[in-house]
């Protein structure tokens, strides 16, 4: 089953609407949809290694546009479809105390958590919600989203064929190490909300 839905996603990432479903994903994935862009981008560029740039850069214009999204969530919306995304999550506990941290690390809060697999839906909804400066929120957003990306793509890039058929020899394990990595990061990102609400 596992190497039929690979196979798949291989069919599916040389489509011509492949980088239309992966810039939805990536923008999608800045503000309320659960899955990273990962999923389609590493077999994608798998599949084509020489446009491993351009899927790069679709990733990350997109990603930053969804965060915009994001943050205007937490600018705008945030007692509403706000408050509802962070629930889904689990982020409900000491979000205040986060947003007073923002007054102080908001700058190295974005850089580090836009590097990791913790979901970047929560970086960008606390964002808006902590009236972080929209300029720099942008700015940071493009560091930190391009640096994933691209440093991803040129792994996908320069090790090409070798690198496919690593994945297809071992598929079970690779898959299974990708999972873990992902759910790691969703634990991981609960430690970013104390269970304290207090400012100090």
């Amino acid at each position: 089953m596992l190497r039929r839905f690979y196979d798949w996603m291989i069919r599916a990432s040389e489509s011509p609407f492949a980088i239309w479903v992966l810039g939805f994903i990536s923008f999608a994935e800045s503000s309320f949809f659960p899955m990273p862009p990962d999923i389609m981008l590493i077999p994608m560029s798998v599949a084509q290694p020489k446009k491993a740039w351009l899927y790069a850069t679709v990733c990350t214009v997109t990603s930053v546009v969804g965060g915009v999204f994001g943050y205007m969530i937490g600018w705008l919306l945030y007692d509403t479809v706000g408050t509802w995304l962070i629930n889904l999550y689990g982020y409900q506990h000491g979000v205040e105390q986060f947003r007073c941290l923002y007054a102080e690390n908001g700058a190295w809060i974005i850089l580090i958590k836009g590097l990791t697999p913790i979901p970047y839906k929560i970086v960008t909804i606390t964002s808006g919600f902590a009236g972080y400066s929209l300029f720099w929120f942008v700015v940071f957003s493009v560091i930190t989203r391009g640096a994933r990306f691209f440093v991803l793509a040129g792994i996908l890039n320069y090790f090409g064929a070798p690198l496919r058929a690593f994945i297809e020899k071992y598929l079970t394990p690779v898959v299974v190490g990708l999972v873990i990595f992902l759910v790691a990061g969703v634990f991981a990102s609960h430690y970013i909300f104390p269970e304290s609400s207090t400012c100090h």
